[in-house]
Protein backbone atom coordinates (compact mmCIF):
# COMPACT_ATOMS: atom_id res chain seq x y z
CA UNK A 1 0.00 0.00 0.00
CA UNK A 2 1.00 3.35 -0.93
CA UNK A 3 0.29 6.72 0.82
CA UNK A 4 0.52 8.59 -2.48
CA UNK A 5 -2.48 10.12 -3.85
CA UNK A 6 -3.49 9.37 -7.05
CA UNK A 7 -1.68 11.39 -10.06
CA UNK A 8 1.08 12.00 -7.60
CA UNK A 9 4.86 12.43 -8.80
CA UNK A 10 6.97 9.41 -6.47
CA UNK A 11 10.03 11.21 -4.61
CA UNK A 12 12.74 9.87 -5.95
CA UNK A 13 15.10 8.88 -3.66
CA UNK A 14 18.28 10.46 -2.53
CA UNK A 15 21.40 10.76 -4.22
CA UNK A 16 24.87 10.35 -2.40
CA UNK A 17 27.30 11.24 -4.87
CA UNK A 18 30.90 9.40 -3.68
CA UNK A 19 34.22 11.37 -3.55
CA UNK A 20 36.02 10.00 -6.71
CA UNK A 21 39.37 7.77 -6.07
CA UNK A 22 42.21 7.14 -8.19
CA UNK A 23 41.12 3.36 -8.58
CA UNK A 24 40.40 2.10 -12.56
CA UNK A 25 36.77 1.66 -11.99
CA UNK A 26 36.16 5.43 -10.77
CA UNK A 27 38.82 6.79 -13.67
CA UNK A 28 38.06 4.63 -16.55
CA UNK A 29 34.24 5.16 -15.80
CA UNK A 30 34.54 8.63 -15.98
CA UNK A 31 36.60 8.67 -19.18
CA UNK A 32 33.98 6.46 -20.70
CA UNK A 33 31.67 9.53 -19.91
CA UNK A 34 33.38 12.14 -21.12
CA UNK A 35 33.49 10.34 -24.99
CA UNK A 36 30.17 9.94 -24.40
CA UNK A 37 29.36 13.59 -23.49
CA UNK A 38 31.87 15.64 -24.56
CA UNK A 39 33.55 16.52 -28.11
CA UNK A 40 37.11 16.68 -26.40
CA UNK A 41 36.93 14.47 -23.54
CA UNK A 42 39.18 13.98 -21.09
CA UNK A 43 41.27 11.03 -20.80
CA UNK A 44 41.21 8.66 -17.48
CA UNK A 45 44.93 9.95 -17.01
CA UNK A 46 44.05 13.81 -17.21
CA UNK A 47 40.70 12.83 -14.66
CA UNK A 48 43.82 12.03 -11.94
CA UNK A 49 43.72 15.60 -11.24
CA UNK A 50 40.35 15.32 -9.58
CA UNK A 51 41.95 12.94 -6.70
CA UNK A 52 44.28 14.77 -5.76
CA UNK A 53 43.98 16.62 -2.21
CA UNK A 54 44.04 20.95 -2.63
CA UNK A 55 44.48 20.27 -6.26
CA UNK A 56 41.06 18.89 -7.28
CA UNK A 57 37.96 16.67 -6.42
CA UNK A 58 35.47 14.87 -8.21
CA UNK A 59 32.49 13.21 -6.99
CA UNK A 60 30.67 10.30 -8.77
CA UNK A 61 27.10 8.89 -8.96
CA UNK A 62 27.10 4.76 -9.81
CA UNK A 63 24.08 2.65 -10.09
CA UNK A 64 24.37 -1.29 -10.13
CA UNK A 65 25.92 -2.98 -13.31
CA UNK A 66 25.72 -6.57 -13.58
CA UNK A 67 26.16 -8.83 -10.50
CA UNK A 68 29.70 -9.46 -10.47
CA UNK A 69 30.90 -6.27 -12.34
CA UNK A 70 32.12 -2.72 -11.13
CA UNK A 71 28.97 -0.37 -10.86
CA UNK A 72 27.95 2.11 -13.77
CA UNK A 73 29.56 5.17 -13.49
CA UNK A 74 26.12 7.35 -14.47
CA UNK A 75 27.34 10.85 -13.50
CA UNK A 76 30.61 12.44 -12.17
CA UNK A 77 31.79 16.30 -11.76
CA UNK A 78 34.85 18.05 -11.17
CA UNK A 79 36.75 21.13 -9.49
CA UNK A 80 40.30 22.39 -9.77
CA UNK A 81 40.93 24.35 -6.80
CA UNK A 82 42.91 27.55 -6.58
CA UNK A 83 43.55 29.35 -3.29
CA UNK A 84 40.23 30.40 -2.56
CA UNK A 85 38.45 29.24 -5.71
CA UNK A 86 37.22 26.41 -6.96
CA UNK A 87 36.53 25.96 -11.32
CA UNK A 88 34.10 23.33 -11.88
CA UNK A 89 35.76 21.34 -14.78
CA UNK A 90 33.06 19.14 -15.88
CA UNK A 91 29.46 17.79 -15.06
CA UNK A 92 28.58 14.68 -17.04
CA UNK A 93 25.60 12.21 -16.97
CA UNK A 94 25.11 9.76 -19.08
CA UNK A 95 22.33 10.15 -21.88
CA UNK A 96 20.24 7.25 -20.73
CA UNK A 97 20.25 8.75 -17.21
CA UNK A 98 19.58 12.65 -18.06
CA UNK A 99 16.47 13.77 -15.91
CA UNK A 100 16.89 12.10 -12.54
CA UNK A 101 18.64 14.51 -10.79
CA UNK A 102 21.92 12.97 -11.13
CA UNK A 103 23.00 16.13 -12.46
CA UNK A 104 22.21 18.42 -9.62
CA UNK A 105 23.18 16.04 -7.27
CA UNK A 106 26.66 16.46 -8.51
CA UNK A 107 26.68 20.03 -8.41
CA UNK A 108 25.35 20.24 -4.69
CA UNK A 109 28.36 17.76 -3.55
CA UNK A 110 30.77 20.18 -5.58
CA UNK A 111 29.52 23.20 -3.87
CA UNK A 112 29.20 21.21 -0.38
CA UNK A 113 33.19 20.41 -0.91
CA UNK A 114 34.18 24.22 -1.88
CA UNK A 115 31.72 25.19 1.11
CA UNK A 116 34.01 22.86 3.30
CA UNK A 117 36.93 24.00 1.99
CA UNK A 118 36.28 27.84 2.79
CA UNK A 119 36.45 28.66 -0.86
CA UNK A 120 34.96 32.40 -1.58
CA UNK A 121 33.40 31.14 -5.41
CA UNK A 122 33.00 28.85 -8.06
CA UNK A 123 32.96 28.98 -11.19
CA UNK A 124 32.63 27.23 -14.88
CA UNK A 125 31.37 27.49 -18.32
CA UNK A 126 28.82 26.49 -19.99
CA UNK A 127 27.55 26.19 -23.83
CA UNK A 128 25.65 28.96 -24.74
CA UNK A 129 23.41 26.34 -26.05
CA UNK A 130 23.31 23.77 -23.26
CA UNK A 131 20.28 25.46 -21.40
CA UNK A 132 19.27 22.61 -19.39
CA UNK A 133 22.34 22.82 -17.72
CA UNK A 134 21.91 26.20 -17.01
CA UNK A 135 18.89 26.45 -15.81
CA UNK A 136 19.98 23.44 -13.47
CA UNK A 137 23.20 26.09 -12.61
CA UNK A 138 20.88 28.88 -11.99
CA UNK A 139 18.60 26.45 -9.53
CA UNK A 140 22.11 25.82 -7.44
CA UNK A 141 22.97 29.30 -7.19
CA UNK A 142 25.31 30.16 -10.43
CA UNK A 143 24.73 33.44 -12.17
CA UNK A 144 26.12 34.73 -15.43
CA UNK A 145 29.16 36.49 -15.00
CA UNK A 146 30.63 37.06 -18.90
CA UNK A 147 31.03 35.02 -21.50
CA UNK A 148 33.59 33.38 -24.06
CA UNK A 149 33.51 34.03 -27.75
CA UNK A 150 34.27 31.08 -29.51
CA UNK A 151 35.54 28.91 -26.32
CA UNK A 152 34.33 25.62 -27.36
CA UNK A 153 35.11 23.16 -30.22
CA UNK A 154 33.66 21.05 -32.68
CA UNK A 155 31.53 22.60 -32.97
CA UNK A 156 32.46 26.15 -32.42
CA UNK A 157 30.76 27.80 -29.95
CA UNK A 158 30.19 30.98 -27.19
CA UNK A 159 30.55 29.62 -23.41
CA UNK A 160 28.19 31.26 -20.83
CA UNK A 161 30.79 32.32 -17.41
CA UNK A 162 28.89 31.57 -14.55
CA UNK A 163 30.12 32.04 -11.10
CA UNK A 164 28.70 30.70 -7.42
CA UNK A 165 29.61 32.87 -4.36
CA UNK A 166 30.25 30.57 -1.35
CA UNK A 167 28.41 31.58 2.21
Amino acid sequence: MTDMHEGATPKRPKLHPVRMQKTPAHLNGAAELEKLCFSSPWSASSLELLTNDGIGVGYLLTIPAAPGSEPFVAAYGGMLITVDEGQITNIAVHPDHRRKGYGAAITRALLRHAKDAKLESVSLEVRVSNTAAIELYKKAGFAEAGRRKGFYAKPTEDALVMVCKIK
